[in-house]
Protein backbone atom coordinates (compact mmCIF):
# COMPACT_ATOMS: atom_id res chain seq x y z
CA UNK A 1 0.00 0.00 0.00
CA UNK A 2 1.32 3.57 -0.82
CA UNK A 3 1.47 6.43 1.30
CA UNK A 4 -0.50 8.01 -0.40
CA UNK A 5 -3.37 5.79 -0.01
CA UNK A 6 -3.73 5.56 3.45
CA UNK A 7 -2.37 9.08 4.90
CA UNK A 8 -4.35 12.13 4.75
CA UNK A 9 -2.44 15.29 5.57
CA UNK A 10 -4.74 17.81 6.63
CA UNK A 11 -3.33 21.18 5.07
CA UNK A 12 -3.92 23.14 9.04
CA UNK A 13 -0.78 24.61 9.08
CA UNK A 14 0.57 25.94 12.77
CA UNK A 15 3.27 28.60 11.91
CA UNK A 16 4.91 30.54 13.83
CA UNK A 17 3.79 34.45 14.55
CA UNK A 18 6.61 36.69 15.95
CA UNK A 19 3.58 39.18 16.58
CA UNK A 20 2.89 36.63 19.68
CA UNK A 21 4.99 38.21 22.45
CA UNK A 22 6.37 38.12 26.52
CA UNK A 23 8.01 39.90 28.78
CA UNK A 24 10.64 38.17 30.32
CA UNK A 25 13.17 39.86 32.94
CA UNK A 26 16.51 41.77 31.68
CA UNK A 27 19.39 40.98 33.88
CA UNK A 28 22.38 43.11 32.60
CA UNK A 29 25.44 41.18 31.00
CA UNK A 30 27.97 41.84 33.37
CA UNK A 31 25.69 41.05 36.53
CA UNK A 32 25.79 37.61 38.09
CA UNK A 33 22.84 35.69 39.15
CA UNK A 34 22.49 37.59 41.98
CA UNK A 35 22.31 41.50 42.71
CA UNK A 36 24.70 42.79 45.10
CA UNK A 37 23.48 45.86 47.51
CA UNK A 38 26.63 46.70 49.01
CA UNK A 39 28.73 47.74 45.79
CA UNK A 40 27.61 49.74 42.70
CA UNK A 41 27.14 47.37 39.51
CA UNK A 42 25.61 48.13 36.19
CA UNK A 43 21.96 47.25 38.11
CA UNK A 44 22.72 50.12 40.55
CA UNK A 45 23.72 52.63 37.83
CA UNK A 46 20.29 52.05 35.88
CA UNK A 47 18.67 52.56 38.86
CA UNK A 48 20.42 56.02 39.76
CA UNK A 49 19.38 57.35 36.07
CA UNK A 50 15.98 56.78 36.72
CA UNK A 51 16.01 58.48 40.32
CA UNK A 52 17.38 61.15 39.00
CA UNK A 53 14.49 61.59 37.11
CA UNK A 54 11.97 64.34 38.80
CA UNK A 55 8.77 62.93 39.36
CA UNK A 56 6.69 64.66 36.32
CA UNK A 57 9.12 63.53 33.56
CA UNK A 58 8.84 59.66 35.52
CA UNK A 59 5.21 60.11 35.29
CA UNK A 60 5.23 61.19 31.76
CA UNK A 61 8.00 58.61 30.94
CA UNK A 62 5.86 55.87 32.01
CA UNK A 63 2.74 56.49 30.50
CA UNK A 64 4.96 56.32 27.56
CA UNK A 65 6.13 52.93 27.84
CA UNK A 66 2.38 51.60 28.58
CA UNK A 67 0.77 53.50 25.69
CA UNK A 68 3.63 52.63 23.94
CA UNK A 69 3.06 48.56 24.82
CA UNK A 70 -0.90 48.78 24.88
CA UNK A 71 -2.32 45.93 23.58
CA UNK A 72 0.34 43.65 23.80
CA UNK A 73 0.60 42.09 27.19
CA UNK A 74 -1.71 41.73 30.33
CA UNK A 75 -1.47 43.46 33.54
CA UNK A 76 1.82 45.34 32.09
CA UNK A 77 2.20 47.74 35.15
CA UNK A 78 1.98 44.37 37.68
CA UNK A 79 4.89 42.94 35.88
CA UNK A 80 6.63 45.67 36.48
CA UNK A 81 6.09 45.49 39.92
CA UNK A 82 6.81 41.78 39.96
CA UNK A 83 9.65 42.45 38.41
CA UNK A 84 11.29 45.42 40.84
CA UNK A 85 10.39 43.12 43.60
CA UNK A 86 12.70 40.32 41.98
CA UNK A 87 15.75 43.06 41.98
CA UNK A 88 15.04 44.08 45.46
CA UNK A 89 18.55 44.28 46.59
CA UNK A 90 19.49 46.30 43.45
CA UNK A 91 16.88 49.10 44.88
CA UNK A 92 18.31 48.68 48.62
CA UNK A 93 20.68 51.64 48.19
CA UNK A 94 17.47 54.07 47.31
CA UNK A 95 14.93 53.45 50.28
CA UNK A 96 12.48 56.25 49.40
CA UNK A 97 10.94 55.18 46.41
CA UNK A 98 8.12 56.36 44.91
CA UNK A 99 5.61 53.84 43.08
CA UNK A 100 6.23 55.68 39.74
CA UNK A 101 9.73 55.40 40.12
CA UNK A 102 9.49 51.94 41.02
CA UNK A 103 7.26 50.57 37.99
CA UNK A 104 9.32 52.32 35.80
CA UNK A 105 12.53 50.34 37.23
CA UNK A 106 10.73 46.94 36.66
CA UNK A 107 10.46 48.76 32.67
CA UNK A 108 13.74 48.72 32.52
CA UNK A 109 14.75 45.30 33.86
CA UNK A 110 12.01 43.56 31.47
CA UNK A 111 12.58 42.96 27.99
CA UNK A 112 9.67 41.87 24.97
CA UNK A 113 10.31 38.46 23.66
CA UNK A 114 8.86 36.39 20.57
CA UNK A 115 8.57 32.96 22.22
CA UNK A 116 7.74 31.04 18.67
CA UNK A 117 9.56 34.11 16.24
CA UNK A 118 11.47 31.00 14.56
CA UNK A 119 9.18 28.02 15.23
CA UNK A 120 6.42 26.22 16.15
CA UNK A 121 7.54 22.89 15.54
CA UNK A 122 7.74 19.19 17.37
CA UNK A 123 4.09 18.76 18.62
CA UNK A 124 2.34 16.25 20.97
CA UNK A 125 -2.07 15.84 21.67
CA UNK A 126 -3.82 14.43 24.22
CA UNK A 127 -7.40 13.89 24.87
CA UNK A 128 -8.83 17.54 26.37
CA UNK A 129 -10.01 17.21 30.23
CA UNK A 130 -13.27 19.35 28.99
CA UNK A 131 -14.63 17.46 26.72
CA UNK A 132 -18.46 18.79 27.55
CA UNK A 133 -18.58 20.83 24.36
CA UNK A 134 -17.63 18.37 22.42
CA UNK A 135 -20.92 16.72 19.95
CA UNK A 136 -21.51 13.20 19.90
CA UNK A 137 -18.52 10.98 17.84
CA UNK A 138 -16.08 14.15 18.46
CA UNK A 139 -13.33 14.50 20.85
CA UNK A 140 -11.44 18.20 21.80
CA UNK A 141 -8.04 17.75 22.29
CA UNK A 142 -5.05 20.08 23.30
CA UNK A 143 -1.60 19.55 21.33
CA UNK A 144 1.18 21.23 22.78
CA UNK A 145 4.07 22.57 20.56
CA UNK A 146 7.79 23.90 21.03
CA UNK A 147 7.98 27.29 20.47
CA UNK A 148 11.72 28.78 19.52
CA UNK A 149 12.94 32.54 19.35
CA UNK A 150 15.88 34.53 19.81
CA UNK A 151 18.51 32.98 20.78
CA UNK A 152 16.82 29.42 20.06
CA UNK A 153 15.50 29.17 23.25
CA UNK A 154 12.59 26.37 23.33
CA UNK A 155 9.88 27.03 25.67
CA UNK A 156 5.85 25.24 25.54
CA UNK A 157 2.94 26.68 24.16
CA UNK A 158 -0.33 25.07 23.65
CA UNK A 159 -3.34 25.42 21.47
CA UNK A 160 -6.78 23.21 21.33
CA UNK A 161 -9.47 21.68 18.76
CA UNK A 162 -11.45 19.00 17.82
CA UNK A 163 -11.44 15.92 16.02
CA UNK A 164 -14.81 15.46 14.27
CA UNK A 165 -16.18 12.03 13.59
CA UNK A 166 -15.48 12.25 10.33
CA UNK A 167 -11.84 12.37 11.11
CA UNK A 168 -11.66 16.17 10.27
CA UNK A 169 -9.52 18.20 12.51
CA UNK A 170 -10.11 21.92 13.77
CA UNK A 171 -7.42 23.92 15.89
CA UNK A 172 -8.97 26.71 17.51
CA UNK A 173 -7.68 30.50 16.72
CA UNK A 174 -4.75 30.99 19.27
CA UNK A 175 -5.31 34.20 21.64
CA UNK A 176 -3.82 37.31 20.70
CA UNK A 177 -1.98 37.55 23.97
CA UNK A 178 1.06 35.50 25.77
CA UNK A 179 1.41 35.18 29.09
CA UNK A 180 3.85 33.75 31.49
CA UNK A 181 3.19 31.68 34.75
CA UNK A 182 3.36 32.63 38.63
CA UNK A 183 6.08 30.89 40.55
CA UNK A 184 3.95 28.59 43.15
CA UNK A 185 6.63 26.92 44.87
CA UNK A 186 10.41 26.19 44.46
CA UNK A 187 13.21 27.99 43.87
CA UNK A 188 14.89 27.77 40.51
CA UNK A 189 17.97 29.77 41.36
CA UNK A 190 20.37 28.48 43.06
CA UNK A 191 18.76 24.91 43.26
CA UNK A 192 17.93 23.95 40.12
CA UNK A 193 15.41 21.56 41.36
CA UNK A 194 11.15 20.88 41.71
CA UNK A 195 9.41 24.09 40.49
CA UNK A 196 5.63 24.44 40.39
CA UNK A 197 3.72 27.32 38.47
CA UNK A 198 0.09 28.09 37.69
CA UNK A 199 -1.77 30.05 35.34
CA UNK A 200 -4.80 32.54 35.60
CA UNK A 201 -7.83 30.56 35.21
CA UNK A 202 -9.26 33.43 32.71
CA UNK A 203 -6.69 33.13 30.01
CA UNK A 204 -7.31 30.31 27.19
CA UNK A 205 -4.54 27.99 26.62
CA UNK A 206 -3.25 29.52 24.22
CA UNK A 207 -1.91 32.32 26.04
CA UNK A 208 -0.04 30.06 28.39
CA UNK A 209 3.48 29.97 27.94
CA UNK A 210 5.60 27.33 29.76
CA UNK A 211 9.20 29.38 29.90
CA UNK A 212 12.50 27.96 30.82
CA UNK A 213 12.78 28.71 34.58
CA UNK A 214 15.93 26.47 36.14
CA UNK A 215 19.75 26.47 35.38
CA UNK A 216 18.73 23.47 33.46
CA UNK A 217 16.62 24.99 31.44
CA UNK A 218 18.21 28.02 30.44
CA UNK A 219 18.34 27.75 26.90
CA UNK A 220 15.31 24.99 26.20
CA UNK A 221 12.37 23.03 27.58
CA UNK A 222 12.34 20.99 24.25
CA UNK A 223 10.28 18.57 22.47
CA UNK A 224 7.67 17.91 25.63
CA UNK A 225 5.86 13.89 24.97
CA UNK A 226 2.37 14.27 26.52
CA UNK A 227 0.97 11.50 27.86
CA UNK A 228 -2.67 11.03 29.38
CA UNK A 229 -1.82 8.73 31.96
CA UNK A 230 -4.67 5.99 32.95
CA UNK A 231 -5.73 5.45 36.73
CA UNK A 232 -5.92 8.12 37.82
CA UNK A 233 -8.61 10.33 39.69
CA UNK A 234 -9.38 13.51 38.14
CA UNK A 235 -6.84 12.43 34.72
CA UNK A 236 -3.23 13.37 35.22
CA UNK A 237 -1.07 14.25 32.23
CA UNK A 238 2.83 13.87 32.04
CA UNK A 239 5.18 14.83 29.78
CA UNK A 240 8.68 14.01 29.60
CA UNK A 241 10.98 16.45 27.90
CA UNK A 242 14.37 17.39 27.34
CA UNK A 243 16.11 20.39 29.89
CA UNK A 244 18.73 22.03 28.05
CA UNK A 245 21.37 24.51 29.54
CA UNK A 246 23.34 25.28 26.52
CA UNK A 247 26.07 22.93 27.26
CA UNK A 248 23.96 19.66 28.62
CA UNK A 249 21.03 17.89 28.43
CA UNK A 250 18.74 15.83 30.88
CA UNK A 251 15.55 14.65 30.89
CA UNK A 252 12.89 16.43 33.06
CA UNK A 253 8.59 15.58 34.30
CA UNK A 254 5.72 17.95 33.79
CA UNK A 255 2.70 17.56 35.59
CA UNK A 256 -1.01 18.51 35.54
CA UNK A 257 -4.22 17.56 35.84
CA UNK A 258 -5.86 20.71 34.33
CA UNK A 259 -3.30 22.13 32.20
CA UNK A 260 -3.32 25.34 34.47
CA UNK A 261 -0.89 24.40 37.52
CA UNK A 262 1.92 22.10 36.79
CA UNK A 263 4.93 20.82 38.38
CA UNK A 264 8.27 20.07 36.84
CA UNK A 265 10.71 18.11 38.06
CA UNK A 266 14.27 16.76 37.30
CA UNK A 267 14.52 13.33 36.28
CA UNK A 268 17.19 10.89 38.23
CA UNK A 269 19.00 7.68 37.21
CA UNK A 270 21.46 6.95 34.21
CA UNK A 271 18.60 6.91 31.65
CA UNK A 272 17.64 10.31 32.49
CA UNK A 273 20.83 11.78 30.63
CA UNK A 274 19.78 10.60 27.75
CA UNK A 275 17.04 12.30 24.92
CA UNK A 276 13.57 11.26 24.03
CA UNK A 277 11.92 9.37 26.58
CA UNK A 278 7.92 8.91 26.36
CA UNK A 279 6.04 7.47 28.96
CA UNK A 280 3.93 4.29 28.71
CA UNK A 281 -0.05 5.71 29.43
CA UNK A 282 -0.66 2.60 31.83
CA UNK A 283 1.80 0.87 34.42
CA UNK A 284 2.28 -2.40 33.22
CA UNK A 285 3.43 -5.38 35.51
CA UNK A 286 2.53 -3.05 38.62
CA UNK A 287 5.50 -0.60 37.35
CA UNK A 288 5.73 2.40 35.18
CA UNK A 289 7.45 1.92 32.01
CA UNK A 290 9.29 4.43 28.88
CA UNK A 291 10.73 3.78 25.87
CA UNK A 292 13.58 5.50 25.45
CA UNK A 293 17.38 5.82 23.60
CA UNK A 294 20.65 5.57 25.67
CA UNK A 295 22.68 5.31 22.49
CA UNK A 296 22.08 7.60 20.52
CA UNK A 297 21.31 4.79 17.91
CA UNK A 298 18.50 1.87 19.46
CA UNK A 299 15.72 1.90 21.29
CA UNK A 300 15.05 0.92 24.78
CA UNK A 301 12.22 -0.72 27.45
CA UNK A 302 12.95 0.98 30.86
CA UNK A 303 10.51 0.58 34.26
CA UNK A 304 10.70 2.04 37.04
CA UNK A 305 9.10 1.72 40.50
CA UNK A 306 8.37 5.72 40.53
CA UNK A 307 8.10 8.16 38.12
CA UNK A 308 10.79 9.90 38.99
CA UNK A 309 14.32 7.48 38.85
CA UNK A 310 14.87 5.47 35.77
CA UNK A 311 17.89 3.57 35.10
CA UNK A 312 19.41 1.45 32.19
CA UNK A 313 16.79 -0.37 30.57
CA UNK A 314 17.21 -3.36 27.86
CA UNK A 315 17.80 -2.77 23.68
CA UNK A 316 14.40 -3.97 22.40
CA UNK A 317 14.55 -2.26 18.41
CA UNK A 318 17.97 -0.77 16.12
CA UNK A 319 18.12 0.41 12.69
CA UNK A 320 17.02 -1.98 10.30
CA UNK A 321 15.73 -0.82 6.67
CA UNK A 322 17.85 2.21 5.10
CA UNK A 323 15.37 5.52 5.87
CA UNK A 324 16.63 4.80 9.46
CA UNK A 325 19.72 3.31 9.04
CA UNK A 326 21.66 6.57 10.87
CA UNK A 327 19.43 6.35 14.10
CA UNK A 328 15.99 5.37 15.49
CA UNK A 329 14.27 6.94 18.43
CA UNK A 330 10.80 7.30 19.45
CA UNK A 331 7.61 9.78 18.35
CA UNK A 332 6.13 9.98 21.57
CA UNK A 333 4.18 7.70 24.26
CA UNK A 334 3.12 4.18 22.80
CA UNK A 335 -0.68 3.87 21.85
CA UNK A 336 -2.87 0.97 23.09
CA UNK A 337 -4.69 -0.90 20.19
CA UNK A 338 -5.92 -4.15 21.08
CA UNK A 339 -3.04 -5.78 18.78
CA UNK A 340 -0.40 -4.31 20.89
CA UNK A 341 1.31 -1.38 21.63
CA UNK A 342 1.58 0.64 18.88
CA UNK A 343 4.92 3.27 19.20
CA UNK A 344 5.63 5.79 16.46
CA UNK A 345 9.16 6.26 15.62
CA UNK A 346 11.84 8.66 13.81
CA UNK A 347 14.01 7.65 11.53
CA UNK A 348 17.15 9.13 9.79
CA UNK A 349 18.44 8.58 6.38
CA UNK A 350 20.88 9.71 3.30
CA UNK A 351 21.26 13.54 3.84
CA UNK A 352 19.98 13.45 7.40
CA UNK A 353 16.56 12.83 5.74
CA UNK A 354 13.64 12.34 9.04
CA UNK A 355 10.40 10.51 8.39
CA UNK A 356 7.81 8.85 10.80
CA UNK A 357 7.11 4.62 10.73
CA UNK A 358 6.04 2.39 13.54
CA UNK A 359 6.55 -0.58 15.35
CA UNK A 360 4.54 -3.03 17.08
CA UNK A 361 5.02 -3.76 20.80
CA UNK A 362 3.63 -7.23 22.09
CA UNK A 363 0.96 -6.14 24.65
CA UNK A 364 2.11 -8.16 27.40
CA UNK A 365 5.62 -8.12 26.92
CA UNK A 366 6.54 -4.86 24.82
CA UNK A 367 10.29 -5.60 24.74
CA UNK A 368 9.04 -7.92 21.99
CA UNK A 369 8.27 -6.27 18.76
CA UNK A 370 5.94 -7.73 16.80
CA UNK A 371 5.94 -5.90 13.76
CA UNK A 372 7.50 -2.77 11.79
CA UNK A 373 7.37 -0.07 9.55
CA UNK A 374 9.58 -1.56 6.24
CA UNK A 375 8.66 2.14 4.55
CA UNK A 376 8.21 5.92 6.35
CA UNK A 377 4.58 6.38 6.81
CA UNK A 378 5.18 9.98 6.39
CA UNK A 379 8.33 11.00 4.92
CA UNK A 380 8.58 15.29 3.30
CA UNK A 381 6.68 15.75 0.56
CA UNK A 382 8.39 18.31 -1.72
CA UNK A 383 6.11 21.54 -0.05
CA UNK A 384 7.64 20.32 3.38
CA UNK A 385 11.94 20.16 2.30
CA UNK A 386 12.36 23.92 3.56
CA UNK A 387 12.49 25.02 6.73
CA UNK A 388 15.19 25.68 9.38
CA UNK A 389 16.22 22.49 9.23
CA UNK A 390 15.34 20.70 5.70
CA UNK A 391 13.92 17.31 4.88
CA UNK A 392 12.69 16.51 8.44
CA UNK A 393 9.12 15.72 9.28
CA UNK A 394 8.90 14.85 13.39
CA UNK A 395 6.21 14.53 16.00
CA UNK A 396 6.30 14.06 19.60
CA UNK A 397 2.98 11.68 19.88
CA UNK A 398 -0.46 10.97 18.39
CA UNK A 399 -3.93 10.25 19.39
CA UNK A 400 -6.19 7.57 18.71
CA UNK A 401 -9.67 8.47 18.22
CA UNK A 402 -11.95 5.50 17.03
CA UNK A 403 -10.49 4.37 14.17
CA UNK A 404 -7.82 6.54 12.93
CA UNK A 405 -4.21 7.48 14.50
CA UNK A 406 -4.06 11.18 14.55
CA UNK A 407 -0.98 12.27 14.10
CA UNK A 408 0.34 15.57 14.49
CA UNK A 409 3.56 16.45 13.15
CA UNK A 410 6.37 19.20 12.49
CA UNK A 411 7.83 19.80 9.48
CA UNK A 412 11.49 21.48 8.91
CA UNK A 413 11.89 22.24 12.15
CA UNK A 414 9.79 25.51 11.21
CA UNK A 415 6.09 24.35 11.19
CA UNK A 416 3.23 22.19 12.31
CA UNK A 417 0.94 20.11 10.80
CA UNK A 418 -1.37 16.91 11.01
CA UNK A 419 -2.18 14.09 9.30
CA UNK A 420 -4.50 11.31 10.05
CA UNK A 421 -4.34 7.29 8.97
CA UNK A 422 -6.90 4.74 10.12
CA UNK A 423 -5.67 1.88 11.93
CA UNK A 424 -6.35 -1.15 9.94
CA UNK A 425 -4.51 0.36 7.22
CA UNK A 426 -1.02 1.44 8.88
CA UNK A 427 -1.24 -2.16 10.53
CA UNK A 428 -1.41 -3.46 6.93
CA UNK A 429 2.03 -1.71 5.80
CA UNK A 430 3.62 -2.82 8.42
CA UNK A 431 5.93 -6.14 8.16
CA UNK A 432 5.95 -8.74 11.04
CA UNK A 433 9.42 -9.42 12.51
CA UNK A 434 11.05 -12.91 12.89
CA UNK A 435 10.55 -13.06 16.86
CA UNK A 436 6.73 -12.39 16.53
Amino acid sequence: MSQTTFLNRQALYLRPDPARVIVRPFQPATESKDFKPTEKTRANHIVDRVMALDEATAASLLADVLENFAGRHRNLLAAFETRADQIETALALHPFFGLTQRRLVGAYFLNEYSFEASALFNPSIVAHPDQSLAPAGSLRFILSLRATGEGHISSLTFRSGIIRKDGSIGVDPPARLASLPRLVSGRPWPEDGPVEIAFAADEDISERVVFPLTAAQAHGIEDARFVAFGGTSPQAYYATYTAYDGQSIRSELLETTDFLSFRLTPLKGSAARNKGMALFPRKLGGRYAMIGRQDNENLYLIYSDDLYTWHEGVPIMGPAFPWEFVQIGNCGSPIELDEGWLLLTHGVGPVRRYAIGAALLDKRDPSKVLARSREPLVRPDPSEREGYVPNVVYTCGALRHGERIILPYAVSDSFSNFATIRITDLLKTMQPTAAA
